[in-house]
This record gives C-alpha cells, sequence and structure tokens, in this order.
C-alpha cells in the first residue's frame, strides 16, 4: 500500500509527534478520479470494515478489532426512550487534566490540550476502546456498489454517480474525507426537539428550543442517481422558544453540488408572516440563535459548501474522542446538570482511544471566511466528525469543537448526541442538541416531501 506524503512542516504545523502519527492510505487521487479497483472493493468487510476502516485492533491491544459494533438494544430498552448504555459497568481507565497533559499530548488534539491548560476545571475521563459503530446492512451493501462508480466533480465541490452508500470508503484524497461525512448514513427520515443553549463564561444561558425535520434524501431505500437529482437533504426548523423568537422558520434545500447550484433556503419570520429566501444561511455567516459563538457550516461539526477551502488528507492518527457519549444522553440529567460554566460538566462527559482520519481545511488564496484554517478529525468507523480545531486569520486557535457520539441503535446509526463548540478566545461555548428533557427522537415519521416547500412554509406559520 502507498502512504501519503506527509512533511515534517504539515506535522508541526498541526501539533502532531511523529511517534503518535499513522501514515495510511493511497496515493493522492486528482478531483476528477472515479470509483476504486474491484480488488479495493473485496476489501470492504474483509480486512476493512464494510464502510472502510481497520477491522484489526492496534498492535497494543488499546483499540480493539472491530466486530460488528452493536448488534441490537440493549436489555429492557424500549424505543422512545433515552437511550441506554450499553457500557454502563465501564470505569475510566484515566482522567486526562492539567496535571498530568504532558504524559498524553501525543495522544490529544491542540484543541483539547489547549482547554486542558486554560481551564483547571476541565478534564477527561478515558474509557475503554467500545468500537460500537453500526449500520443496516443495506448501507453496507450500498457502500460496496456506490464506491466503483462514485467521482469527485467540478474540483471536488460535488459528488457524481453516488447514492446511499460512503462513496469514496477507502480516500485518498481529504475532499473525498469530507464528501463522506456529508453524504454518511444517518437515516431516512428523522424528526427532533432539541435545545440550543450559548452559554456565558459565567455560567448563564437561555435555552433555545427547536423542532427539526429532516429527509436525508441521499439515504432513501430504493434511491436511484437519477431520482436524487441534485438535492441531498430537505431540512425545517421551527423555533418554540423562547417566546420572543417563537415561530421563526427555516427551510433548506440541500444541493449535492453547491458550484452548480448553492443550498436553497428560506426564512419565515411571524412578525412580518412572510417566506423569504436566505441566502446567508451558509458559510460564515452566524448560525441561527447561536449568539455568533459558530457560523452556519459548523452545524452537524461542518456542511454545505467545500469550495472556500483547500483540502489536505494529513493522515490517520490514534487519538481520544468523544464517544458512545450515553452518559451525557441521559434522561435522567437536566440541562443544569451539563451546562456549567466555561465548559460542559465532565463528570458526565466519555473520551476513547479511537483511530481518526486527520483533515486540514485551510482558507483558499482570494477566499474570504472568519476561519482561516480547521483541523477537522473524522471517525474511521462512521465517517462523522468528531473534533475540529479551528483557527482565526491571524492563524490562532479559536475555537473547539466535539461531537458527542453515539450508536442510535435502533436504527442502527452513528450521529451526535451533542456538540459543543467551545470559544476560547471569549471564554464561551455553544451547546447544541440537548435532548435529556425532551421527548426521543422519532426516525420515521409521517411526512413527505411535499411538506418541505416555501408553500408549505407559509402554511405552517401561519398556522
Amino acid at each position: 500500500m502507498n502512504v501519503i506524503n506527509v512533511t515534517k512542516s504539515t506535522l508541526i504545523r498541526t501539533g502532531f509527534r511523529t511517534g503518535a502519527f499513522l501514515v495510511l492510505g493511497c496515493a493522492l487521487a486528482s478531483p476528477a478520479s472515479a470509483g476504486i479497483s474491484a480488488g479495493e472493493i473485496a476489501r470492504l468487510g474483509e480486512d476493512l470494515t464494510p464502510l472502510g476502516g481497520e477491522r484489526a485492533g492496534s498492535a497494543d491491544g488499546t483499540i480493539p478489532e472491530w466486530t460488528g459494533g452493536i448488534t441490537e438494544p440493549p436489555a429492557g430498552y424500549t424505543v422512545g426512550e433515552h437511550h441506554r448504555d450499553p457500557f454502563a459497568d465501564d470505569r475510566p481507565l484515566f482522567v486526562i487534566d492539567a496535571g498530568n497533559l504532558d504524559e498524553h499530548r501525543d495522544r490529544l488534539s491542540v484543541g483539547h490540550q489547549r482547554m486542558l491548560e486554560t481551564y483547571p476545571s476541565f478534564r477527561m475521563p478515558v474509557y475503554p476502546t467500545r468500537r460500537s459503530a453500526s449500520f443496516p446492512q443495506r448501507i453496507y451493501d450500498a457502500t460496496r456498489s456506490t464506491a466503483a462508480t462514485a467521482r469527485l466533480v467540478d474540483g471536488g465541490n460535488g459528488v457524481g454517480d453516488a447514492v446511499i452508500g460512503i462513496p469514496f470508503p477507502i480516500p485518498s484524497s481529504g475532499l473525498e474525507v469530507i464528501w463522506n461525512h456529508l453524504l454518511r448514513y444517518r437515516g431516512e427520515t428523522v424528526a427532533c426537539v432539541i435545545g440550543q443553549a450559548a452559554v456565558t463564561r459565567g455560567g448563564a444561558y437561555t435555552l433555545v428550543k427547536q423542532s427539526l425535520e429532516v429527509e436525508l434524501r441521499y439515504s432513501l431505500p430504493d434511491m436511484t442517481v437519477a431520482e436524487l437529482g441534485n438535492t441531498m437533504i430537505l431540512f425545517k426548523q421551527k423555533t418554540l422558544a423562547p417566546a420572543r423568537l417563537a415561530g421563526d422558520l427555516v427551510l433548506v434545500h440541500e444541493t449535492m453540488n453547491q458550484f452548480r447550484e448553492p443550498r436553497n433556503a428560506w426564512t419565515y419570520n411571524p412578525g412580518q408572516r412572510r417566506v423569504r429566501r436566505a441566502p446567508n444561511l451558509a458559510y460564515d455567516n452566524p448560525g441561527t440563535s447561536s449568539d455568533g459563538l459558530r457560523t452556519a457550516d459548523q452545524l452537524d461539526m461542518f456542511n454545505g459548501a467545500v469550495d472556500r477551502y483547500d483540502w489536505e488528507l494529513v493522515g490517520k492518527r490514534e487519538m481520544y474522542v468523544p464517544y458512545n457519549a450515553y452518559r451525557l444522553h441521559s434522561g435522567a440529567l437536566a440541562f443544569t446538570d451539563i451546562l456549567k460554566p466555561l465548559h460542559v460538566n465532565p463528570a458526565h462527559l466519555r473520551y476513547e482511544l479511537h483511530r481518526v482520519w486527520v483533515v486540514e481545511a485551510t482558507l483558499k488564496e482570494g477566499a474570504t471566511h472568519i476561519y482561516k484554517r480547521r483541523t477537522l478529525y473524522v471517525d474511521e468507523d462512521s465517517w462523522q466528525i468528531v473534533g475540529a480545531d479551528i483557527y482565526d486569520n491571524r492563524d490562532e486557535l479559536w475555537r473547539v469543537s466535539e461531537g458527542h457520539l453515539i450508536n442510535y441503535y435502533e436504527k442502527p446509526l452513528m450521529w451526535p448526541t451533542l456538540e459543543v463548540h467551545t470559544d476560547l478566545q471569549a471564554g464561551r461555548y455553544l451547546a447544541y442538541g440537548l435532548d435529556n428533557e425532551f421527548p426521543m427522537c422519532t426516525w420515521d415519521p409521517d411526512f413527505k416531501s411535499r411538506d418541505f416547500t416555501p408553500a408549505a412554509l407559509r402554511r405552517e406559520g401561519r398556522r
């Protein structure tokens, strides 16, 4: 197997020590490359997992072999309740804090190192690694067929000849890894009620309550490339509280090739009683009700168009990342148990050692964005971004993002139960996806594609 060429300067710039870095993968391909060979596809489900992760464990045994992930819910679980912790009997192997940080730097992101240095109250309990990722068999099957045809188009700004499966399970470029994240399986349709809290330095916040409805068209059963066209996701959001924001609606048609067709977005404001186009719901415009603590393209750790950055595939690395965050997800917790000054309550966090793909996104010459650079850490077993170090235009670390993953095993699929975006310069953070006090998401809600139109948005706003 060829290795990715990683220079010493790249390792220094991203904060890696060479002893912690794994150079894996294939020689870098051009953005126009299409599909992988039959021999490579044959590896899926053999020495690789069905989605392209390394099946084998690490040499020292700290990362175990993938054996299928969670294949059935824990005993007593009923669909609709908060997900029970399959690993409730696990105890931390150790806890990383400012006092022992130097012992663990090789397996920590720059962002986690800075958080431990900046906030003496922050700590990272590290648990045994559980490779819990699992997905429906149809996603595994679709990945094998899609991998043979998928190709980057328009300089990597879109993906062609791909549907349902992971398009690039054996990636050869940073863009392919990011597209795997953007097109990963998150169910078919989902309806949720979630909370978002922009927490001040002193710990105060106003909870923004939102309902979400999403149709993930790319992953729908029996979807074809022709039927998919250029619209891969339909997304609708309604603000329920506080009263001053209640009734605001957002509708997004997420396009697969935003170079050819930018995402289509609309908003409805109950005061104006009008549906308006919303071209600013993209890139570095402020995220909805986020108090400026995340950008529009930071939701879901990264979303939207890829055209403003150069995406370098640095390689693969063993790191402590948020994983199996069932304690944080628990319905026994109140939001006040989680939301504390400076950072979320570390008593409810869980970190594990996993292999992640590392992608360095650098702002293109002539492009504009408030983030000059982002280092993204992508879980090899799910293609979910689990962490991001984000730099300002002075090239100084600004924000640290975490996606606290769980397996929603009734489907099954992997998705963060909570995103946390920490602003180190302001001493504040944003928690997105809080659901402890709300009913669980419904994964097969009864709505249709016609419910995601501007006309439907207008009718809903006036009800």
